[in-house]
């Protein structure tokens, strides 16, 4: 069958790939952000928008109008159409949007424990939690004091639960160990991810995994560093041994510079600058998408929603 994908895409695929083609034309244009830059209030900025697609999210919104509103009705607008996409999907494509959700869910559950270490209202944490990364027991994350303790109270009911068992220690939660892991439940759950793309044969771009989160400055030592580093992508294994030995972000310029992808990206950087590399990173995961949705009769072009 491989090779004929087009003669039968249009069963399952087709009349999704219609609908994120047609979400295109509600995207905001370079005319649109002129004008948005040009506004003195946020009235009038629900007034621009008023003429757009994210109206309709807007028109009922009182006066005086706050910035976090915005971002929500904005955002409610993306995660309504994401579940559409969703309850009308069928396997393989299902579970590729439910997989999309997952780095949601992380982020989530970083954003909730960290701030539940820092003694912030639980509330308020879980109206900055992304929508799509929500999960039915998510506040409950809020009285585990380890990491054992978040996986069995919490976790071990949720689509993560898999990603966890390289993180269940009996350690006390700090900064340290939830930034740990984080990149550890990122780093299986691109894995995984990627091994579901390979077996239904959708497209992927290698570019290095979850590589961009390069711990350096740290008390890990190399091996733990080694840990963090996922299994597949154009670094895999040799650029990992590499990096996991580098102290500074010079030093892991000249090791990214020898891979002619990543040149592009770290032109963009002035020596000894690392502020800037999560947004080259992200400017160019956004490019890639961009290309993807010009590809015809190819699932890639679901990511797309993702950047409204």
């Amino acid at each position: 069958m491989y090779g004929f994908e087009a003669m039968t895409f249009n069963i399952h695929g087709g009349y999704l790939e219609a609908i994120v083609r047609g979400h295109r034309s509600g995207l905001l244009t370079a005319a649109d952000y002129n004008n948005l830059c040009q506004c003195e209030t946020l009235d009038d900025i629900k007034m621009h928008l008023s003429a757009t697609e994210y109206g309709p999210y807007l028109q009922n919104e009182p006066s005086p109008l706050h910035t976090t509103t915005i971002v929500e009705k904005c955002t409610l607008k993306l995660v309504d159409e994401y579940k559409h996409m969703l309850c009308q999907a069928t396997e393989p494509l299902s579970t590729f949007l439910e997989y999309i959700t997952y780095g949601h869910m992380i982020d989530n559950v970083v954003l909730i424990v960290t701030g539940t270490l820092h003694e912030r209202d639980v509330n308020e944490l879980l109206e900055k939690c992304h929508p799509l990364g929500m999960f039915d027991s998510i506040a409950s994350l809020a009285v585990a004091q380890n990491m054992r303790e978040l996986y069995r109270l919490v976790l071990v009911d949720t689509p993560l639960a898999p990603y966890f068992s390289e993180c269940i220690t009996s350690e006390d939660l700090d900064d340290m160990n939830i930034e740990i892991m984080r990149n550890t439940l990122y780093k299986a759950y691109l894995e995984d991810f990627y091994r579901f793309c390979q077996d239904f044969e959708i497209s992927t771009q290698k570019l290095g995994g979850a590589t961009a989160e390069i711990i350096i400055g740290t008390e890990l030592t190399r091996d733990d560093r080694r840990k963090l580093y996922s299994s597949f992508g154009l670094l895999h294994p040799y650029g990992h041994e590499e990096l996991a030995v580098c102290e500074d972000i010079d030093q892991v310029r000249a090791v990214m510079e020898k891979y002619p992808p990543y040149q592009s990206i770290f032109s963009k950087m002035s020596y000894g600058e690392s502020q800037m590399l999560d947004k080259a990173f992200y400017e160019e995961e956004v490019k890639r998408e961009c290309l993807a949705f010009e590809q015809q009769v190819c699932r890639c072009c679901t990511l797309v929603v993702k950047y409204q």
